[in-house]
């Protein structure tokens, strides 16, 4: 397995990490306190506050992005594009992602907007190696 593929596995599950700090205040809580509604999660996470509510858009954003960044690194290693380059445009990938995160949960919007288009730039390059 190369480290690009590693990074695919670490895309996935970003988004999970995401939802799990977004529901995280709910957990261990009744839902008549407030606490997560696994009856109704979409709803629940629709009325999020807050860096909670960031939390799911980071999640979401996270899921849009992933079939764009697995092509490009399948696309890069099926061209036998040079694997170190590859690699570290996946690393860097995973890089911009978690400062995307951590920007939307702090609230820096302009940092945030920075890492997003430097991680699509990092995924768009992946097709041209």
């Amino acid at each position: 397995m190369t480290l690009a593929e590693i990074c695919i596995l670490i895309a996935c599950l970003l988004p999970i990490v995401c939802a799990g700090i977004a529901k995280s205040k709910g957990f261990g809580k009744p839902r008549r306190e407030g606490g997560f509604d696994n009856h109704n999660p979409r709803s629940w996470l629709a009325d999020l506050q807050g860096w909670q509510a960031r939390a799911h858009a980071a999640q979401l954003n996270s899921f849009e992005v992933l079939p764009l960044f697995i092509a490009g690194v399948l696309v890069a290693q099926n061209h036998q594009a040079a694997q170190h380059t590859v690699d570290a445009l996946a690393v860097a990938f995973i890089v911009l992602r978690i400062g995307f995160i951590w920007a939307y949960l702090a609230d820096r919007a302009n940092l945030r907007s920075a890492l997003w288009a430097l991680g699509l730039a990092c995924c768009i390059a992946q097709f041209f190696v």
